[in-house]
């Protein structure tokens, strides 16, 4: 099992390219950063952690920008969104996006999707919560048309988009992993309709009935020809214990929550979790 990293990454923490070569030189697998484009002054949405809504939410950089300073740094590390929020994309910048971090890190980017759960903030960008999932169904199956083809069209109900051409091609065949997160009761239906790779937050201890959903995503992979399909845990806290569980399970990557500090905590948090869990 892979052990990779994911975090906010702000202007008052360690800067994206430093911490992306202490990552690397640490073994980690991978470096995820998350998305908020802007937080919204009301709150109709509970924060999923309970409590204030924690004050990294408010400065994180554009995952895009701040990721390719970690890939211009690196040459080994994996580096990805996790996870971008597409439903408050325009689907055609985040295609170009994409392929363009694709190319610039030599094929290195994982594409981490979710439907979000802010709706007021959803709203500020023109999106209805209620068609969330339909809409990011959409958009991504209207990116895989603009990088497959050298003139490509959708046309979809919540996504129209005239024949156009998006170049370059990604350079990962056909395109970047699509890793979706998400933990509610169609998800799976979702990873095997259009993504690559299922990535669940469950906290620890996890949610009772991961162990059963695993095996139904393998099953249900298997009867429908897809092969293995790649199962993240995101925002892993537990140490080594929940390692080892999630090893036991079948895992493919556990991908550590590290917290938003300055370099130097940072750098010091780093070191504890490579010297339990690598």
């Amino acid at each position: 099992m892979k052990i990779g990293l994911v975090t906010f990454p702000t202007d008052e923490s360690i800067r994206p390219d430093v911490l992306a070569i202490e990552a690397e030189k640490r073994g980690f697998s991978s470096l995820f950063f998350t998305e908020h484009s802007n937080i919204p002054a009301s709150r109709e949405t509970p924060y999923p952690g309970g409590d204030e809504l924690p004050p990294e939410y408010y400065r994180t950089y554009d995952p895009f920008v701040a990721l390719s300073f970690a890939a211009s740094a690196t040459t080994e590390l994996r580096i990805g969104t996790g996870m971008c929020v597409l439903v408050q994309r325009d689907p055609i910048h985040t295609a170009k996006s994409v392929v363009s971090l694709d190319h610039l890190s030599r094929g290195r980017f994982d594409f981490g999707i979710a439907a979000g759960w802010n709706v007021d903030e959803m709203r500020q960008h023109g999106t209805n919560p209620g068609t969330r999932t339909k809409l990011l169904r959409e958009r991504v199956l209207a990116m895989k048309e603009l990088w497959a083809k050298d003139l490509a069209e959708y046309h979809g109900q919540l996504v129209d988009i005239a024949p156009t051409t998006l170049r370059p091609a990604p350079l990962q065949r056909p395109h970047p992993p699509i890793l979706l997160g998400g933990m509610g009761p169609t998800v799976l239906d979702r990873v095997l309709d259009y993504a690559d790779a299922w990535c669940p937050n469950p906290g620890w201890p996890a949610m009772p009935d991961l162990p059963d959903r695993l095996q139904e995503l393998r099953d249900r992979s298997r009867t429908s020809g897809r092969g293995h399909i790649p199962v993240y845990i995101f925002g892993v806290t537990g140490g080594a214990e929940q390692a080892d569980v999630y090893r036991e399970w079948g895992v493919d990557e556990s991908v550590f929550l590290l917290p938003t500090l300055p370099q130097d905590e940072t750098i010091a948090a780093l070191d504890e979790l490579a010297s339990a869990v690598l």
